[in-house]
């Protein structure tokens, strides 16, 4: 497995990582053992990037992590994130003392004494502009709670304004082929500040792995069946924020162009490796076969310059005007 630098936290980190929010929750029945299983996976094929947070399964991903790496001698960098636990999530609750007890409870989760990378989780952007925010997390360092810190963000603006607070290592934001401007100045600014940029939902929530049809229909605890229009947390984090009978049309196109040795997902995942500011990407997945298939597309030719070229225009003509200015 290829590594990259991940910023300026010292750590190089295998450019395929594990996002773990399906071994927690939100996409359907997923047992504890399946959940491990996925894990091990992972770390079998290569992975030493693991991404959860605190309230995919109410903890339920953080504790499957730390039983995993019990039974190993691997030692991943492991990310977390808080902060969506506030309810309501508000700027206001982003408080020192609230983030101590949401970090405190996922160390309890983890089995740490010290979290590796804690990301704020997506906070409202009002917080992006109260330094006291970014204090607290400079404390939490200061006190040995988390060794460095990051941000998630649902947008671009949100990341370049959180980029200019010095202690901000990291950023997690959505980038795929159907969510294309963080390539635009983003991804310009991160390189220029040395941060890390860890790409979530790389996969637009399965619609890039072609096997998705536009009357698919998704069982009650998935994501993808009650948060079409952003009814339980922002809209761009299912399906990228892609009209679903859009992003099926989409899909076909871009088929035309994945090599014959790849498959859908690894194109997507191999393009997004193609820009020299993505530090690691995160798919989730729970199937073993899936996560080895992911891992090999970093193994994968980079896009030539008519894929690139066909990918910006599928996207110009079937998905900008749905999303480009809203993320």
């Amino acid at each position: 497995m290829r590594q990259r630098p991940l910023g300026r936290t010292g750590w190089t980190v295998s450019e395929i990582g594990l996002g773990t929010w399906q071994v927690g929750s939100d996409w359907g029945d997923v047992s504890d053992e399946e959940g491990r299983r996925a894990i091990h996976a992972a770390l079998d094929a290569g992975v030493d990037f693991i991404d959860t947070a605190d309230v995919y399964g109410d903890g339920r991903s953080e504790r499957h992590i730390a039983t995993v790496l019990e039974e190993r001698e691997e030692e991943p960098v492991v990310a977390t994130k808080a902060g969506r636990r506030l309810s309501p999530h508000e700027a206001d609750g982003y408080t020192e003392e609230n983030l101590r007890e949401f970090v405190d409870r996922s160390r309890e989760n983890l089995a740490v004494e010290t979290i590796d990378l804690l990301q704020l989780h997506c906070p409202p952007t009002e917080a992006y502009y109260r330094p006291e925010t970014v204090d607290a997390l400079d404390t939490l360092v200061s006190e040995g709670r988390i060794g460095e810190y990051g941000v998630s963000v649902e947008r671009v603006e949100e990341g370049l304004k959180a980029i200019e607070y010095p202690g901000v290592q990291t950023v997690q934001i959505i980038f795929n082929p159907f969510r294309q401007r963080p390539a635009e100045l983003f991804f310009r600014e991160a390189e220029r500040r040395d941060i890390g940029v860890i790409v979530r939902v790389p996969l637009a929530s399965g619609l890039l792995t072609g096997t998705i049809d536009a009357d698919d229909q998704f069982p009650e605890g998935d994501h993808r069946n009650y948060n079409r229009e952003g009814e339980a947390f922002d809209r761009g984090e299912t399906f990228a924020g892609v009209p679903l009978e859009d992003g099926v049309e989409a899909v076909e196109e871009l088929e035309r162009v994945v090599p014959e040795d790849a498959t859908m997902a690894q194109f997507a995942l191999r393009w997004i490796l193609s820009f020299d500011a993505v530090s690691t990407v995160i798919p989730g997945s729970t199937s073993t076969e899936h996560i080895e298939q992911n891992v090999a597309a970093a193994d994968l030719p980079a896009p030539d310059d008519a894929q690139h070229r066909a990918v910006r225009d599928v996207y110009e003509r079937h998905i900008a005007p749905a999303v480009h200015h809203r993320w």
